[in-house]
């Protein structure tokens, strides 16, 4: 408790918990403590709903379906389908995404969480003390103060100190957005999962696109599913340049171009918008973290313990803001905690103290094909010296991919050594991300392999991959001298 010497405890509280930021992590632990009825105040200076709704998954998925449907019109005469080419109207296009974020507010919207008992401020807000925050509003200024405080700020996109870039037309994924014309020419910095999303679905628009990527696509994932993933980007039509250092950026006869070195030396591509797309950093600044002197992690996030503690114990935080896992279902996750441990800390017995649970956290990459992951990954596994096994089912074995013409990908699982127990799954395919929930439960609460063999799938659907994954793992280990006997014992049996 020495971090909270010098500073001077109100005898009583305005609120039990203050959240600053309504993004996914402060809308989750604004909802639980609502839910619990504690009094607490959720407080937001811009758009109710954070990146997720406005800026990130929402709009991004909105986009890729636009883009998906175009691809597969490009295909119908696979399908005996024959009519005239498609067209694309991007403003129509861009429209619609932003229809699809009107849809979905009304799900974080001011008025749903007031008639959920939350108070919902608009206004900046700063922390002036362990308990207390100082609020700027329209009304002017506000002072409230709680006995816990949940910092859920969030994270931005980083822009690279590239000389030059201030005099080009960049955007980031917070504000391509804003686009209602399609880019004839739009080069990509970054190849983790927002660049190749993006990179891809505006190929399939019909932009000519360039990806750079310093150290190659989707680092965190195993070699086989890069491989999958950029063939499928390179027949869209991206142009992927692996291993290449962004330079400058430069305006040369009125056109803007990036320049890129690399082993054939430097080479200039012409662009009409560069998306930034290399990395995010939590917001930090503006939130009197620094005053109050709570630390900052070397990447920059706020230092939280395992129960999402701050240096003061009054103050925690979730989300973004945090990491590991920068993920809206993470910060969801994160939030649990969050609400639980600040709203009940100091109570006799485990309340208030539970550890937050990272094991089984789930990722999906929605390129196409979409890639899901749970758990370990086979290059994580051997980086770490785990023992484990590989069972992998190629899903051009799927009925139901056959049918849809989407006869590609496979589902790849790690076990411990002669045991069903899964330590991770990838998926790379059509709707990986949808088939990655059965494993993620099963890992979750513990159920093997056989437990999934023994479940009921209904056919013919994508579903299925899951029991066959686990068909592949039981053949593998078939007991062969008990089926050898047994071959003996039937043909005993026929005379």
């Amino acid at each position: 408790m020495r971090a909270l010497s010098g500073w001077k405890k109100p005898r009583r509280f305005d609120r039990n918990l203050i959240v600053i930021g309504a993004g996914a992590g402060g809308l989750v632990t604004a909802y639980i403590a609502a839910a619990v009825k504690a009094k607490v105040t959720l407080i937001e200076a811009g758009r109710m709903g954070g990146d997720c709704l406005n800026t990130g998954c929402v709009p991004s998925k909105a986009l890729i379906r636009a883009a998906r449907m175009l691809a597969d019109l490009r295909r119908a005469r696979e399908f005996g389908i024959v009519g005239e080419p498609a067209r694309v109207d991007f403003a129509a296009v861009m429209e619609r995404v932003r229809a699809v974020i009107r849809q979905v507010e009304p799900h974080d919207s001011v008025e749903r969480y007031t008639a959920l008992g939350v108070e919902v401020i608009r206004g900046h807000a700063r922390l002036a003390s362990p308990w207390t925050v100082e609020i700027d509003t329209e009304d002017g200024p506000r002072v409230l103060s709680a006995r816990a405080i949940v910092l859920a700020t969030g994270a931005a996109p980083v822009i690279p100190d590239l000389p030059g870039i201030e005099r080009t037309r960049h955007v980031t994924s917070d504000t391509i957005w804003s686009l209602d014309t399609l880019p004839a020419r739009l080069a990509v910095l970054g190849g983790g999962p927002i660049g190749c999303e993006l990179a891809q679905a505006f190929a399939n628009l019909g932009s000519r696109v360039t990806l750079v990527a310093r150290s190659g696509l989707l680092g965190r994932e195993d070699v086989d599913v890069v491989t999958l993933v950029e063939r499928a980007m390179v027949a869209d039509g991206v142009r992927v340049l692996k291993g290449a250092e962004p330079l400058r950026c430069e305006l040369a006869d009125g056109e803007q171009r990036l320049v890129v070195g690399g082993g054939q030396g430097e080479e200039a591509i012409p662009f009409d918008v560069l998306l930034c797309a290399t990395g995010r950093k939590a917001r930090v600044e503006g939130f009197g973290l620094r005053e109050l002197g709570i630390a900052l992690t070397p990447g920059g996030a706020i230092e939280v313990n395992e129960y999402l503690r701050t240096r003061h114990p009054s103050i925690l935080a979730c989300g973004d803001a945090v990491g590991p896992h920068q993920f809206t279902h993470a910060a969801a996750h994160q939030a649990w905690y969050a609400a639980v441990n600040a709203l009940f800390s100091g109570l006799p017995g485990p309340i208030g103290r539970f550890r937050v649970d990272y094991r089984v956290m789930p990722r999906v990459t929605f390129t196409r094909p979409e890639v899901a992951r749970v758990g370990l990954g086979e290059t994580e596994a051997r980086t770490r010296g785990i023992a484990h096994e590989v069972t992998r089912y190629d899903l051009a074995d799927l009925d139901r991919a056959l049918a849809d013409g989407a006869a590609h990908g496979f589902v790849k699982v790690l076990t411990p050594p002669g045991r069903d127990r899964i330590l991770g799954v990838t998926i790379v395919g059509e709707h990986a991300g949808e088939l990655l929930a059965e494993f993620t439960l099963a890992m979750k609460h513990g159920l093997g392999l056989n437990k999934l063999l023994g479940t009921i799938h209904p056919y013919p659907t994508w579903s299925e991959a899951a029991r066959y994954a686990a068909g592949a793992w039981k053949r593998a280990r078939a007991p062969r001298r008990l089926l050898a006997w047994l071959a003996r014992f039937h043909a005993w049996r026929r005379g």
